[in-house]
Protein backbone atom coordinates (compact mmCIF):
# COMPACT_ATOMS: atom_id res chain seq x y z
CA UNK A 1 0.00 0.00 0.00
CA UNK A 2 3.18 2.25 -0.45
CA UNK A 3 1.78 4.00 -3.68
CA UNK A 4 -1.71 4.46 -1.66
CA UNK A 5 0.11 5.65 1.15
CA UNK A 6 1.79 8.35 -1.06
CA UNK A 7 -1.41 9.52 -2.98
CA UNK A 8 -2.87 10.06 0.70
CA UNK A 9 -0.01 12.13 1.48
CA UNK A 10 0.29 14.22 -1.50
CA UNK A 11 -3.60 14.92 -1.47
CA UNK A 12 -3.45 15.98 2.31
CA UNK A 13 0.14 17.75 1.81
CA UNK A 14 -1.52 20.10 -1.38
CA UNK A 15 -4.86 20.31 0.66
CA UNK A 16 -4.73 20.43 4.67
CA UNK A 17 -8.39 20.05 5.44
CA UNK A 18 -8.44 16.48 3.97
CA UNK A 19 -6.75 15.57 7.19
CA UNK A 20 -8.20 12.89 8.70
CA UNK A 21 -10.79 12.81 5.73
CA UNK A 22 -8.92 9.95 3.39
CA UNK A 23 -8.98 6.17 4.31
CA UNK A 24 -7.00 3.72 2.32
CA UNK A 25 -10.13 0.24 2.72
CA UNK A 26 -7.38 -1.96 0.87
CA UNK A 27 -5.07 -2.16 -1.97
CA UNK A 28 -6.17 0.01 -4.85
CA UNK A 29 -9.31 1.36 -3.18
CA UNK A 30 -9.28 4.70 -1.47
CA UNK A 31 -11.87 6.87 -0.34
CA UNK A 32 -11.84 10.84 0.54
CA UNK A 33 -14.72 13.42 2.06
CA UNK A 34 -14.11 16.51 0.21
CA UNK A 35 -16.24 19.76 0.69
CA UNK A 36 -18.22 20.90 -2.08
CA UNK A 37 -16.39 23.73 -2.33
CA UNK A 38 -12.60 22.12 -2.35
CA UNK A 39 -13.93 20.11 -5.12
CA UNK A 40 -12.67 21.31 -8.33
CA UNK A 41 -9.04 21.89 -6.93
CA UNK A 42 -8.82 18.39 -5.39
CA UNK A 43 -10.10 16.65 -8.42
CA UNK A 44 -8.23 19.09 -10.92
CA UNK A 45 -5.43 17.78 -8.57
CA UNK A 46 -6.06 13.99 -8.51
CA UNK A 47 -6.34 13.93 -12.18
CA UNK A 48 -3.17 15.87 -13.41
CA UNK A 49 -0.81 15.36 -10.74
CA UNK A 50 -1.88 12.01 -9.37
CA UNK A 51 -2.94 10.52 -12.29
CA UNK A 52 -6.49 9.97 -11.76
CA UNK A 53 -7.70 10.01 -15.33
CA UNK A 54 -10.07 7.81 -15.29
CA UNK A 55 -14.00 8.89 -14.54
CA UNK A 56 -15.33 5.43 -13.75
CA UNK A 57 -19.10 6.30 -12.67
CA UNK A 58 -20.70 8.31 -10.68
CA UNK A 59 -23.12 7.85 -7.68
CA UNK A 60 -25.95 9.61 -5.84
CA UNK A 61 -25.88 9.19 -2.02
CA UNK A 62 -29.45 10.34 0.15
CA UNK A 63 -28.06 11.09 3.09
CA UNK A 64 -31.10 11.93 5.43
CA UNK A 65 -30.26 16.04 5.60
CA UNK A 66 -27.99 15.86 2.52
CA UNK A 67 -27.36 14.34 -0.50
CA UNK A 68 -23.86 13.25 -1.94
CA UNK A 69 -22.30 11.96 -5.37
CA UNK A 70 -19.47 9.32 -5.31
CA UNK A 71 -16.98 10.18 -8.14
CA UNK A 72 -15.39 6.92 -8.87
CA UNK A 73 -11.77 7.80 -10.20
CA UNK A 74 -9.25 5.01 -11.78
CA UNK A 75 -5.44 5.46 -12.46
CA UNK A 76 -3.99 3.14 -15.27
CA UNK A 77 -2.59 1.26 -12.53
CA UNK A 78 -5.70 0.37 -11.34
CA UNK A 79 -6.16 2.31 -7.64
CA UNK A 80 -9.22 3.89 -7.25
CA UNK A 81 -9.98 7.23 -5.49
CA UNK A 82 -13.40 7.72 -4.12
CA UNK A 83 -14.01 11.10 -3.92
CA UNK A 84 -17.53 11.81 -2.20
CA UNK A 85 -19.05 15.48 -1.94
CA UNK A 86 -22.16 16.10 0.23
CA UNK A 87 -24.59 19.08 -0.25
CA UNK A 88 -27.77 20.58 1.87
CA UNK A 89 -30.54 18.26 0.71
CA UNK A 90 -32.62 21.48 0.50
CA UNK A 91 -30.24 22.98 -2.22
CA UNK A 92 -28.54 19.83 -3.74
CA UNK A 93 -26.16 21.92 -6.64
CA UNK A 94 -22.52 20.29 -7.94
CA UNK A 95 -20.86 21.61 -10.84
CA UNK A 96 -20.01 19.78 -14.14
CA UNK A 97 -17.43 17.41 -13.78
CA UNK A 98 -17.92 17.29 -18.05
CA UNK A 99 -14.90 19.72 -18.89
CA UNK A 100 -12.70 17.13 -17.12
CA UNK A 101 -14.32 13.97 -18.03
CA UNK A 102 -16.63 14.78 -20.93
CA UNK A 103 -18.09 10.80 -20.27
CA UNK A 104 -19.78 12.44 -17.35
CA UNK A 105 -22.87 13.66 -18.95
CA UNK A 106 -24.70 10.54 -18.60
CA UNK A 107 -23.74 10.12 -15.19
CA UNK A 108 -24.87 13.37 -13.89
CA UNK A 109 -28.27 13.51 -15.95
CA UNK A 110 -28.60 10.57 -14.00
CA UNK A 111 -28.36 11.58 -10.65
CA UNK A 112 -30.55 14.78 -11.75
CA UNK A 113 -33.22 12.47 -12.91
CA UNK A 114 -33.13 10.29 -9.77
CA UNK A 115 -32.07 12.48 -6.88
CA UNK A 116 -32.69 15.70 -7.93
CA UNK A 117 -29.45 17.35 -8.24
CA UNK A 118 -28.88 20.43 -10.20
CA UNK A 119 -25.64 20.07 -12.20
CA UNK A 120 -24.65 23.56 -13.07
CA UNK A 121 -22.75 23.93 -16.63
CA UNK A 122 -24.56 20.47 -17.46
CA UNK A 123 -25.34 21.08 -21.31
CA UNK A 124 -28.89 21.23 -21.74
CA UNK A 125 -30.36 17.63 -23.39
CA UNK A 126 -32.45 14.73 -23.34
CA UNK A 127 -33.35 13.06 -19.56
CA UNK A 128 -31.56 9.70 -18.42
CA UNK A 129 -32.99 6.92 -17.14
CA UNK A 130 -36.52 8.51 -16.83
CA UNK A 131 -39.01 8.90 -19.56
CA UNK A 132 -39.66 12.49 -20.79
CA UNK A 133 -43.16 12.35 -19.18
CA UNK A 134 -42.03 10.97 -15.53
CA UNK A 135 -43.52 13.93 -13.43
CA UNK A 136 -41.24 16.55 -12.29
CA UNK A 137 -40.28 16.75 -8.85
CA UNK A 138 -40.31 13.21 -7.85
CA UNK A 139 -37.19 11.46 -7.86
CA UNK A 140 -37.57 7.39 -7.17
CA UNK A 141 -33.87 7.07 -5.88
CA UNK A 142 -34.71 9.18 -2.71
CA UNK A 143 -35.24 7.68 0.81
CA UNK A 144 -38.51 9.78 1.22
CA UNK A 145 -40.40 8.59 -2.06
CA UNK A 146 -42.39 6.01 -2.57
CA UNK A 147 -44.75 4.48 -5.42
CA UNK A 148 -48.01 6.06 -5.15
CA UNK A 149 -50.04 2.71 -6.57
CA UNK A 150 -53.23 4.77 -7.39
CA UNK A 151 -51.92 7.30 -9.92
CA UNK A 152 -48.70 4.87 -10.82
CA UNK A 153 -46.35 7.34 -10.16
CA UNK A 154 -44.50 8.28 -7.08
CA UNK A 155 -44.60 10.81 -4.51
CA UNK A 156 -42.95 12.19 -1.71
CA UNK A 157 -43.86 10.32 1.26
CA UNK A 158 -45.43 12.90 4.27
CA UNK A 159 -43.29 11.79 7.58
Amino acid sequence: MVREDEIRDGLIKQFNALEGKIRIQRPRRMWAQVEASDFASVLDYARNKQGFVILCTMTGLDKGENLGVLYHLSREDGIMLNIEVTVPRANPVIRTVTTVFPGADIYEREIVDLFGFKVEGLAPGFRYPLTDDWPQGQYPLRKDWKLDPSLKTGTIREE
